[in-house]
């Protein structure tokens, strides 16, 4: 990949990282709930690192899960 699209796809990651912290706090959830989400939005940062494309594809499933409210049960 060349480096403008790199950079292009390193801040479509990162306006969607913005957008996807603002859903989950805006959402009425259990905090355990929330936690949890948090959690996976940590984790696809920390893949950003690493493997940029990756990251992106979960961050696109991520969203596509709270688009279709698929949120995962509080953690006991």
């Amino acid at each position: 990949m060349d480096n403008d699209g790199q950079l292009e796809l390193y801040t479509a990651v990162a306006v969607q990282l913005k957008e996807a912290h603002a859903r989950v706090r805006a959402l009425q959830v259990p905090e355990g709930v929330r936690m949890a989400l948090t959690r996976k939005l940590l984790v696809i940062t920390a893949v950003a690192k690493h493997d940029l494309a990756e990251a992106a594809r979960r961050l696109e499933r991520f969203m596509t899960d709270l688009d279709e409210e698929r949120i995962p049960e509080e953690e006991l």
